[in-house]
């Protein structure tokens, strides 16, 4: 009798089966190329948004003694960087506060994804 009732025991309790099954890893696939995807085409304007806030800060830094001066200067470093393309000079908001030069920008940027879908960035920065 005990080897009848061990023998059962073995066969209802198998070792637990681990791992993926092929739709668990296509929706994964799925799920990680969307990301990829968004990340790729949003990098760029970010990398854009970045060399625009250090040009900003290096046009502040410098103190420059008018508005159209900063402008400019944001204007030539524009010519340099390649990568800045959505803002220029004219687009610029200089201010001064406590005797020190401030510069502002914002503007939106549009990426496309897939035929009519669209994903929109609002970017806006200023110097220190």
């Amino acid at each position: 009798m005990r080897s009848r009732h061990a023998s059962r025991a073995a066969v209802r309790s198998p070792r637990r089966q681990r791992g993926l099954t092929l739709f668990g890893l296509l929706s994964w696939a799925i799920i990680i190329g969307a990301v990829s995807y968004v990340g790729l085409r949003v990098f760029p304007t970010v990398n854009e948004y970045l060399t625009i806030q250090r040009s900003i800060e290096k046009i502040a830094a410098a103190s420059p003694a008018s508005v159209a001066e900063a402008r400019a200067a944001f204007d030539r470093q524009k010519d340099i960087e390649y990568s800045i393309s959505s803002i220029g000079g004219k687009d610029l908001e200089v201010t001064k506060e406590n005797d020190k030069v401030v510069l502002k920008f914002a503007y939106d940027k549009e990426i496309p994804l897939y035929g009519p879908v669209f994903l929109l960035i609002k970017y806006e920065g200023r110097s220190r």
